[in-house]
């Protein structure tokens, strides 16, 4: 791996992180405007609506269709932290910031992402989950992170803190598997805890890890700034590279199509979105309409 490009990589990663949001010009924009006025923390399937994605941004949950144009569907929130339902496709979580400042705590939709409640404040809040992800094993266990790991084991209806976070996290995924299993993408590595966050191993040291994803078969996705995508199976762990030619892009979602597992999406860094139909390997733009 060269050093020049992974330097690259991580430059464009904190820039993101600490930039600012924009106002935002239209309420139904191509998905490759959205870059221009607001940021990306969050994608996934709308299972609801025809395999439609659903974009979770500084500005609020837009809805994609295949004819590449994206429309806010919820209200004007800044969404930092969102995740979908893994067995109820119209519930989704979230949390952030609303539009008058605070934070928003942990929050629900019930209709796809159109409607918000807050389900529950959170430990020591209101909290502000930059990270979120749901069990795939057991969808009542809910990890959010707010200056520490937090847990819920009642669907968010109540929360207590794990523990420390690793350093310098980025991303972190639950396991399909094993309920007490965790990932973590950060600029120092993979981390894995096999205890529910109260204590992490080193799985790709050295190494940042700007994404870590887990999709319902059990298959664990990385993505290193500078290399690519890899992938391996849980009861594995024994990376390959997937994909590689990304230059400066640096992903930071993905999310699945429970339809079709060879169905992929991705965001980077930039806020591009990107459709992947072979499971990751081979990748295109969704943009919609340039003129």
């Amino acid at each position: 791996m060269k050093k020049s490009i992974l330097a690259t990589g991580l430059t464009a990663l904190l820039a993101v992180v600490a930039a600012p949001s924009l106002a935002l010009a239209s309420e139904v924009l191509p998905v490759h405007a959205l870059k221009q006025d607001t940021h990306i923390h969050g994608l996934a399937v709308d299972r609801t609506n025809d395999g439609h994605l659903l974009i979770a941004t500084h500005h609020g949950v837009f809805r994609a269709g295949p004819d590449g144009m994206a429309e806010r569907i919820s209200p004007v929130k800044d969404f930092m932290g969102f995740t979908p339902h893994p067995d109820e496709a119209q519930i989704f979580y979230g949390s952030g910031h609303p539009a008058q400042g605070g934070n928003l705590g942990f929050i629900v939709s019930t209709d796809s992402g159109e409607t918000w409640q807050q389900r529950s404040p959170g430990a020591n809040g209101p909290v502000d989950f930059h990270q979120m992800t749901v069990s795939l094993v057991d969808p009542d266990i809910i990890y959010g992170t707010y200056g520490t790991l937090q847990r819920s084991a009642d669907g968010g209806h109540s929360w207590s803190v794990v523990g420390p976070l690793p350093a310098d996290l980025i991303s972190i995924a639950a396991s399909a598997l094993q309920t007490d299993t965790l990932y973590a993408g950060t600029r120092n590595g993979l981390q894995i805890s096999r205890d529910g966050g109260q204590s992490w191993q080193t799985a790709l040291p050295d190494i940042p890890v700007s994404l870590v994803a887990v999709d319902g078969e059990g298959g664990l996705f990385a993505f290193v700034p500078g290399h690519g995508l890899v992938r391996t199976d849980e009861e594995v762990l024994d990376f390959s590279t997937l994909s590689q030619g990304w230059e400066d892009q640096v992903l930071l979602h993905m999310a699945f199509d429970p339809a079709n597992p060879m169905h992929v999406f991705a965001a980077s860094h930039q806020s591009n979105i990107f459709a992947s139909e072979d499971g990751g390997r081979t990748w295109s733009e969704v943009k919609g309409p340039t003129n």
